[in-house]
């Protein structure tokens, strides 16, 4: 029976009472787990996996998932179906975005997912997807800010939302004031470009055609930065790539990049250090690695020409986002914590 996105529970365990979800990404670059139980202050992570998979490799001049990155992707969703297991999961919900979105075979791949990993996903549409996010990271924009630009740089879309004032016990996703979803990730503009030899004139082409396609959006939330106590709040690797490398980490470490504040002098610094990097240093440095060391600088591209449309001093880093958002709005559902009392 394949582990369901529905209310009902999805893996039933008689030796655990305790309320077990499961939040699955299934991203153009990577596959993301978390198993979470509910806790006074939100959720307790009891165990999480993450793997880069590249599902949407060769996407954008093909049109269609490849057979080598299927295969990538259902491997790593095996591994995810088992830990759900042992974990005992009573309820999960799991989503893909944009690779099975643009892709002429995303529906056959799903069943195919259904058939060899036994694992029931969910294509989300951009304005969900864009919502989820926004619900996992919220709680790290400014109490004062009556704006703020959120944006999660993914491998084939960059999802970015203009979210108004916090109101104790509203909704995060009943802020958003405008939203968009823009065809641009690490995947997609590293593709276009080249990852691999990246200098300066190639960047800023990179930043230049990101901010054309940035510019509807733009253009609608023009007030944003001009409210008081604005800033901008980015969650995905990227932006926790240019925090560790800023906090010149010797291995990535979540705790001392989620929550991170960032001035603008140091962004723009990690940044043209990064450009000034070549292929062979940039897979040395531990905050990026092997497997990211050809997509950092796409990412940066679509970072920077975030913080070019919507100048602002300081830039808050998330290392949390969509499996944040599905956990908090299976619970919020469910009334998990109510039921603690």
């Amino acid at each position: 029976m394949p582990v369901r996105s529905s209310p009902s529970p999805a893996v039933r365990s008689p030796l655990r009472q305790q309320p077990t979800y499961a939040a699955l990404d299934l991203g153009t670059n990577n596959c993301r787990l978390l198993i979470a139980r509910p806790a006074q202050h939100g959720f307790r992570v009891v165990d999480a996996f993450s793997r880069i998979v590249r599902l949407g490799e060769g996407l954008s001049a093909s049109g269609r998932l490849c057979e080598t990155a299927m295969e990538r992707a259902v491997e790593a969703l095996k591994i995810c179906r088992n830990k759900m297991e042992h974990r005992g999961v009573t309820r999960a919900r799991l989503i893909t975005t944009e690779a099975c979105r643009a892709a002429a075979n995303g529906v056959d791949f799903v069943r195919r997912v259904g058939r060899e990993a036994d694992l029931d996903l969910e294509i989300v549409d951009q304005r969900t997807e864009a919502s989820l996010a926004v619900t996992g990271c919220a709680s790290l924009a400014a109490p004062d800010a009556n704006a703020v630009i959120v944006f999660d740089i993914g491998g084939g879309s960059t999802e970015i939302v203009w979210l108004g004032g916090r109101e104790r016990g509203r909704d995060p996703a009943s802020r958003i004031r405008e939203w968009a979803s823009l065809p641009i990730g690490v995947v997609s503009v590293a593709e276009r470009y080249g990852g691999i030899d990246v200098g300066r004139e190639t960047f800023e082409r990179m930043v230049a055609d990101c901010s054309e396609i940035l510019r509807p959006f733009a253009q609608k939330a023009a007030a944003a930065h001009r409210a008081r106590g604005f800033h901008l709040l980015g969650t995905s690797g990227t932006v926790t790539t240019v925090a560790g490398v800023h906090l010149k980490l010797p291995r990535y470490d979540r705790r001392q990049v989620d929550g991170l504040w960032m001035r603008e002098a140091d962004i723009m610094r990690v940044i043209d250090e990064l450009v000034a990097m070549d292929y062979a240093q940039r897979q040395a440095n531990t905050c990026i690695g092997r497997d990211r060391a050809d997509l950092v600088l796409a990412g940066c591209a679509i970072f920077e020409a975030i913080r070019r449309a919507f100048p602002s001093p300081m830039v808050r880093i998330a290392d949390r986002g969509l499996r944040e958002g599905i956990l908090l709005r299976m619970m919020h559902e469910d009334r998990a914590w109510r039921r603690r009392q």
